[in-house]
């Protein structure tokens, strides 16, 4: 299989397609080899448009849903990005791409270590890994510039919010089959948030993601 080709089809066919547009993110996801971060036995299917089982009933989401997280936050050189859900660090990578420093924390210890291996394999070094339980925010003391929640909420909660920074933008995706809603919310002072609906998707929720009903705009 001509991994090559099969890459520059997923961004052209897939990305592209999904609105996709922004030159720095399609210059990342082409120079970045996916397939280094997947499994071998999906090592074929690295470009395709589907969700890869990781294990733990975990999966990697699909390259234009990546695609359109790593557009929406627009992380510029100089910003700190906290992401939820390291998984294989494929996204992670990318995000490394776009910013200054990537905080990345995952429930499963196995899916560090795999993603460690990963990124050290493809010279990526601005990131720190953390093992920790986010569903309900990740509170380090820090501020961020870029959050990406790589699972679902079932409902909208403040647990990320207060880790903006002043102009900071959190992705997240809220909601419970068949309906979920990817959104952007940016903060745009002490005590105020927006909010913009970017996209309707569907990924399975942040394992102990609360389900009462909280924050809301």
């Amino acid at each position: 299989m001509n991994l090559e080709k099969a890459r520059f089809n997923m961004i052209e066919q897939q990305v592209r397609t999904w609105d996709v547009l922004d030159p720095s993110v399609l210059d990342i996801m082409d120079r970045l080899p996916r397939h280094h971060f997947v499994a071998p036995e999906h090592r074929e299917l690295a470009y395709s448009d589907l969700e890869l089982p990781m294990g733990h009933g975990e999966v990697m989401l699909t390259p234009k849903l990546q695609g359109r997280i790593l557009q929406a936050l627009g992380a510029s050189p100089s910003e700190q990005i906290l992401e939820i859900g390291t998984g294989n660090g494929y996204l992670t990578a990318c995000l490394a791409a776009m910013g200054a420093h990537v905080h990345s924390v995952d429930i499963h210890g196995p899916f560090l270590d795999t993603a460690r291996q990963n990124l050290k394999q493809n010279e990526v070094r601005n990131v720190t890994l953390i093992e920790g339980d986010a569903a309900e925010g990740w509170d380090d003391g820090r501020r961020y510039d870029a959050i990406a929640v790589t699972g679902s909420l079932p409902v909208l909660h403040e647990g990320f919010h207060r880790s903006l920074t002043i102009g900071g933008r959190l992705f997240l995706i809220v909601g419970e089959n068949p309906t979920m809603e990817g959104l952007l919310i940016t903060r745009v002072s002490e005590t105020q948030w927006a909010s913009e609906s970017i996209l309707d998707t569907a990924v399975p929720p942040l394992i102990g993601a609360p389900r009462s009903s909280g924050f809301r705009f």
